[in-house]
């Protein structure tokens, strides 16, 4: 690894992307995703690289997905009204079995909604933004260190399985500083076979979304099914905190994390058994985690109306037995505040230590 520096969120993704040869960067700037956008408009000429401000996203995931046909390493940056103008590209990616990567700095919604921490495009995320059967791989990160950390990882799955990886980030962990170490520079392999370089001396290839009949077009969705299938299985991520002897587990993903973690150390320090989930792939969402813990009762918690648990609900043996505390409009609930949420439900069965 590299030097470890103080360093905010989105600049931290912006240049560990670079050192893992992403040096091909489409976008337009949308608040709280527009640092990555300026740090590669200031280092790309340095780099060597590509850097192209376009008029829309709808421009710049289609100028991505040119790169990506390539076999170059390309990102897009924006917040959740740039993904939903990008989504006929990803799908499209998909189709195409072309790697990529893009990141979804959340905000509220809907809408434009304001510029903070908000967690409402899960479904965006992981349910498929745009048209057709396709997955994408979902990172999300809740640390400075794992913004940097994920850059890399992310392009390695979508050179792995030839598909758009999406890392799903907010308005907090963008702006937030931290200690984090960089990576060291790598010249990422791009001699792939499939990718458009030029026929010289070899039989050309192609890449297309389209088919001659029905038949034809539901034997390449087959291929593409048996692909995420793969993924599912293979890929499937999480941290489990103090499982093993807890009544009640908090579920929670990026930033919700960080105050469920301090919640969960809360409930400890009062002589609950309290453990916690943190999902770090939302697609593949990590059923794993849950397996021995299905009859718990559980908590989940997100910046959202309710929708990562949906999925928890899925994952257990009795849904009656997942609650939900979520907050809305980018406002972030207090380690304290989650963890009376804990005693609501604790006291069911014991009693619980009020702060």
């Amino acid at each position: 690894m590299g030097e470890k520096i103080f360093i905010q969120g989105n600049v931290a993704l912006a240049e560990s992307a670079i050192r893992c040869g992403c040096k091909y960067y489409f976008g337009y700037p949308i608040t709280p995703a527009s640092e990555i956008l300026e740090y590669y408009a200031a280092k790309m000429p340095e780099e060597n690289g590509v850097f192209i401000q376009a008029e829309t996203e709808v421009s710049a995931s289609n100028m991505v997905a040119g790169v990506a046909a390539t076999g170059k390493r390309a990102m897009m940056a924006t917040s959740g009204p740039g993904i939903s103008l990008g989504a006929e590209a990803i799908s499209y990616m998909c189709s195409a079995q072309l790697p990529a990567v893009l990141v979804n700095v959340m905000r509220p919604g809907p809408g434009d909604g304001d510029i903070v921490a908000c967690q409402g495009d899960y479904f965006q995320a992981v349910k498929g933004a745009g048209h057709g059967d396709y997955n994408n791989i979902v990172l999300a990160p809740y640390s400075v260190q794992e913004m940097v950390d994920f850059a890399p990882l992310a392009f390695e799955l979508a050179d792995k399985y030839r598909n758009p990886v999406l890392i799903l980030s907010d308005g907090g962990l963008a702006k937030v500083m931290e200690s984090a170490e960089l990576p060291d520079r790598t010249t990422p392999d791009s001699n792939f076979d499939w990718a458009l370089t030029g026929a010289r001396n070899r039989k050309a290839n192609v890449i297309t979304t389209c088919a001659k009949s029905p038949k034809q077009w539901e034997g390449y969705n087959l291929i593409l099914q048996e692909k995420f299938a793969e993924m599912k299985d293979a890929e499937q991520r999480w941290e489990s905190y103090e499982t093993e002897d807890a009544g009640l587990i908090i579920v929670a993903f990026g930033i919700t994390a960080r105050i469920a973690f301090s919640a969960v150390r809360i409930a400890r320090e009062n002589n609950m058994k309290v453990g916690m989930i943190r999902p770090i792939t939302l697609w593949p969402f990590p059923e794993k985690a849950f397996k021995g813990n299905e009859d718990k009762y559980f908590l989940v918690s997100e910046l959202n109306a309710g929708q990562m648990v949906e999925d928890v609900k899925l994952s257990v043996n009795d849904k009656r037995k997942v609650s939900f505390y979520g907050r809305l409009g980018g406002m972030t609930p207090t380690p304290k505040e989650l963890y009376n949420e804990i005693c609501n439900l604790y006291e069911k069965h014991m009693t619980c230590t009020n702060v």
